[in-house]
């Protein structure tokens, strides 16, 4: 399927389609939420991440929300979630191929923001 080039080729899509999933709905049903789009920038910023270390680089997140956005982006296919069954055993979370195309929507976002000073 070809990308939308303006909203306006997006709504004559969903109006011809009204069978179909809404992309907006999708997209904010993955990365939607308070933290998700956070814990994905954190990943971005490095190869691989321990629970604790997101804990400690989100500020305000509680373990029991990270845990579960780590688990809703480990299903929907944006993270992968390694176990080391060493001695102690740990976590490392690091992004998928799939995540990694979520760079594009993190600039966008962050553009504008930056425009809206």
């Amino acid at each position: 399927m070809e990308k939308f080039q303006t909203v306006s080729e997006y709504i004559a899509y969903m109006q011809a389609h009204p069978d179909q999933v809404c992309p907006i709905r999708r997209t904010i049903d993955i990365i939607g939420g308070k933290w998700k789009l956070f814990i994905v920038l954190q990943l971005f910023g490095a190869e691989q991440l321990r629970f604790g270390q997101l804990a400690r680089n989100i500020e305000g997140i509680t373990n029991t929300v990270l845990s579960g956005c780590l688990r809703d982006l480990e299903r929907d296919g944006i993270i992968l979630r390694r176990q080391f069954n060493e001695v102690p055993p740990h976590v490392e979370y690091s992004l998928t191929e799939k995540g990694k195309t979520l760079s594009s929507v993190l600039l966008a976002i962050a553009n504008w923001g930056l425009e809206q000073g």
